[in-house]
């Protein structure tokens, strides 16, 4: 009879891979500002779950939503900066 020990090795072995890779750190810093804008995106939302919004909750997720929307531009901007086409632009 096997101890249950002896199976957790075979099931989830303990590697080197548990910890995020650098270009994994790299890429999360990367998105943090659209993380950061969709957080707050969902602060303002929840905030108007329990209860009617007011202007003021409308104005806040405007702004938030407004912010998501530049984030991810800014990214998508980056992402085609960096990206070098063979050959120049075309």
């Amino acid at each position: 009879m096997k101890h249950i020990i002896a199976l957790q090795d075979l099931a989830a072995p303990w590697s080197d891979g548990l910890e995020p890779t650098d270009a994994e750190l790299d890429a999360i810093e990367w998105e943090m500002p659209l993380i950061l804008a969709e957080v707050d995106l969902l602060d303002a939302e929840i905030i108007v779950l329990d209860r009617p919004a007011t202007t003021l909750d409308d104005r806040r997720i405007r702004r938030a939503r407004r912010r998501v929307l530049a984030a991810r531009r800014a990214l998508i901007n980056q992402a085609a900066a960096t990206a070098s086409v063979p050959g120049g632009a075309a």
